[in-house]
């Protein structure tokens, strides 16, 4: 078996003919786009041995930084050169979009609307083949009857009879999901709860070894009402929450009709002092001495 093996070194040296065919590449760039969107001569990179790329500016609008690039080759022992590809590449200021990303992988939760398909792949990692009645017969003819009526309600109790069940991988990133998630330890809201949902009365139990640390809230006023929520969780909704006593009502103010209270009244403040009214002038005057009425 003959082994090659392929050194990394240095790239090949600029072939000097290769490089002097600057006006046959712009020529081939003439060929394909309007003279004037070529610019001046950048330079020149070697690909191969006897391989060249000759680079021009772009002189496109909405195309900044990109470059005309085009490949030249020569052959052994010959002096003449030809064009093997033009093409707009990209410089190092060039605006480009961001990698494409498959869309299976772009999906994010909250993306499914009513009516949509999300295809699951043959390979997903998170599910594993279900149980399968052609092998159970093979297996169910080297037990006994009583063995058979175990493995047919352990089959049943697992709900393992669709196609594809959860594995192992699947139920790990679910469990990490919900621990890290909203209805975690670590949220805002399990942090200031009184209570764990461990002790609540409102949390559902959940077989299998999910409902070793997980349940399902069943209080509709709690913000986790019907999602799956960790024994760590809690709220402020906990069942056995300290119970607030209502307010009593407020008495209505009782007026005594019956009794009374002496008030002793001083000297009338100068603002309470009576002035007398002005009037129309008479034959009594407001300072004349009072007259006397024959009564002393």
């Amino acid at each position: 078996m003959l082994t090659v093996t392929i050194a990394a070194g240095r790239r090949a040296a600029v072939d000097s003919v290769c490089a002097d065919a600057v006006d046959l590449a712009r020529d081939a760039l003439r060929v394909m786009t309007d003279e004037e969107t070529v610019g001046e001569h950048l330079g020149v990179e070697s690909d191969d041995e006897r391989v060249v790329t000759h680079l021009f500016a772009a002189h496109l609008p909405g195309y900044r930084g990109w470059r005309w690039a085009v490949t030249v080759a020569r052959a052994a022992r010959s002096r003449t050169v030809t064009v093997d590809e033009a093409v707009l590449l990209p410089g190092s200021e060039s605006l480009l979009p961001p990698v494409w990303v498959p869309w299976t992988e772009r999906l994010r939760p909250g993306d499914l609307g009513v009516g949509d398909l999300l295809p699951t792949d043959e390979d997903d990692e998170r599910l594993e083949p279900g149980w399968n009645a052609s092998e159970a017969a093979e297996a169910r003819e080297l037990i006994d009857v009583d063995e058979q009526l175990d493995f047919a309600e352990a089959i049943a109790a697992l709900d393992l009879t669709r196609p594809r069940v959860l594995s192992p991988i699947g139920l790990d990133d679910a469990i990490d999901r919900w621990v890290s998630g909203a209805h975690g330890p670590e949220s805002e809201m399990a942090q200031a709860a009184p209570a764990t949902c461990a002790s609540c009365g409102f949390r559902l139990s959940v077989s299998g070894l999910v409902g070793q640390g997980f349940g399902i809230c069943a209080n509709e006023i709690a913000p986790s009402d019907g999602h799956i929520v960790a024994l760590t969780f809690g709220c402020g909704a906990h069942s056995e929450a300290v119970v607030v006593p209502a307010m009593s009502a407020v008495a209505l103010p009782v007026v005594d009709e019956v009794g009374y209270e002496v008030v002793e009244s001083g000297a009338a403040a100068p603002s309470q002092q009576v002035v007398a009214a002005d009037h129309d002038s008479g034959t009594v005057r407001d300072d004349d001495p009072g007259e006397d009425l024959g009564h002393g």
